[in-house]
């Protein structure tokens, strides 16, 4: 429903001037209301203006909706919908809309003609990022290529340098699929990563190729993939444990991995509600000397309740088996650190030797917190929002899984070495884009060799359970 305003003209003619009015009198208006659902309106013709490099088959799907409006109101909608579209495809920086009414020969009564203004993102550009791990920053710089061929075609190259001794090289080629734009694609990298983890001994070097395709369905937001990687271990110093220097050297994986993620939150980083579920799989033994199946799982729960007050229920657990012989160190399971098991150190909970952390075939871990606003609500409705005070429970678990015995003989085993800390402290949503933890932990359950890290520990990523 619509409102028209008209207002009716001195009877008097347009050049006079009726004694018994003042000139300067304010002529009442008329209010009309029209109804926009009923308003006959039909698309007779679509413009895009302003493209370049961009292929006129790319954008015509987007466009086609709007010739199926039947009225203003629904002509309006679609033209709302379209523009979204086409903003969804990546290639414009700037859209505008202008709708006129028909014009030429064929022109209907009820005819309209939509132009879409658009332009195009530049043919280069440039991008400075920072990325958080688990207590790990790195700095990225890269070139982008938009819309290469004019298809939505992008090509990424990026250089990545970080606090752990890691330094990295990806280029990346993406090309969205015609029958979702933006949630179908297939993309192809190669890349080249290297990183020290003095917590198990030893260093890493990575360079290997990828294809992925990606695409989205009533489970959630799928990535189905293949990686073939050339890797090399090393030992960091003297002291690496002898078990770990047996796993170094040269080795090729070629796998398959399957990913699925839901995410329903309201945010990422310190969600009020909603629910986020991943789970992964991964095949290895493509070719190459690494032959393993691996299955991962993440669930988070969120609830709010009374006075801003949040529970949140984390899981996470997974289980792989070597095909032939046993699993790299590489590829198992850790536990540890001060945004998933808290209370102890990076990889700091599972199976040691000589201080060096080994990895697990099997892990389980959980959380359970509680946020609540800062006491007296110091900064309500700006940077205050920003901080939670925290208060948790977390128990965790990383062991062999012997598969010689039955499966409730190595839950047995997982149940009985299980580790637990609780603890309070405060949350920091970092943009969004991560989250920093300054809490007091008090490790209540341990096992001999576990690295375990009492009173006040920091972290800061964007994983977390």
């Amino acid at each position: 429903m619509g409102v028209v305003y008209a207002k009716e003209l001195p009877s008097n003619g347009p050049n006079q001037v009726d004694d018994s009015h003042s000139q300067h009198e304010v002529v009442e208006r008329e209010e009309v209301e029209v109804d926009l659902a009923k308003t006959p309106a039909h698309v007779q013709k679509v413009h895009i203006d302003g493209l370049g490099r961009t292929k006129n088959d790319f954008v015509t799907d987007e466009v086609d909706e709007l010739f199926k409006a039947e009225n203003f109101e629904d002509m309006i909608k679609k033209c709302a919908e379209t523009k979204m579209k086409l903003n969804n495809l990546g290639i414009f920086k700037k859209i505008s809309i202008l709708v006129d009414t028909s014009k030429g020969e064929k022109a209907r009564p009820d005819g309209y003609e939509v132009t879409f203004k658009v332009e195009e993102m530049r043919r280069v550009g440039g991008t400075l990022n920072t990325h958080v791990g688990t207590n790990d920053g790195t700095v990225s710089v890269g070139a982008k290529l938009p819309n290469i061929f004019g298809r939505g075609e992008k090509f990424d190259a990026t250089y990545t340098y970080g606090t752990k001794n890691t330094v990295g090289y990806n280029a990346t080629f993406r090309r969205p699929l015609k029958i979702n734009k933006k949630w179908s694609s297939v993309s192809s990298s190669i890349y080249r990563y290297s990183g020290d983890f003095p917590w198990s001994g030893y260093s890493e070097t990575n360079t290997g190729i990828d294809l992925n395709f990606n695409f989205k369905s009533i489970f959630g937001d799928h990535a189905l993939g293949w990686d073939g990687v050339w890797r090399d271990l090393g030992c960091i110093n003297r002291q690496t444990a002898f078990v770990v220097r047996e796993q170094c050297g040269h080795t090729l994986k070629s796998s398959l991995k399957h990913t699925v993620v839901q995410d329903h939150r309201d945010n990422k980083i310190l969600p009020n509600h909603g629910s986020y579920l991943r789970i992964t799989e991964e095949f290895a033994g493509l070719g190459g000397d690494v032959q393993f199946l691996k299955h991962d799982m993440e669930l988070q729960l969120n609830r709010s309740f009374i006075l801003d007050t949040v529970l949140q229920l984390c899981l996470a657990g997974g289980v792989m088996k070597g095909l032939h012989g046993k699993t790299m160190l590489n590829d198992r399971f850790y536990v540890g650190g001060p945004l998933t098991l808290r209370g102890f150190n990076l990889r700091g909970a599972g199976p040691n030797s000589d201080g060096n952390s080994l990895g697990a075939e099997t892990y389980l871990c959980g959380g359970l917190h509680m946020y609540t606003p800062l006491p007296f609500r110091p900064g309500k409705g700006g940077f205050g929002e920003l901080f939670r005070t925290h208060f948790f429970v977390n128990a965790g678990n990383a062991v062999n899984v012997d598969f010689n015995t039955t499966a409730i003989e190595n839950l047995q085993q997982l149940v009985d070495t299980v580790r637990l800390t609780y603890g309070m402290g405060v949350v920091l949503n970092l943009g969004g884009v991560a989250r920093l933890e300054l809490n007091y932990c008090i490790p209540v359950k341990s096992q001999p060799g576990d690295s375990v890290n009492p009173g006040v520990q920091f972290g800061i990523g964007v994983s977390y359970l």
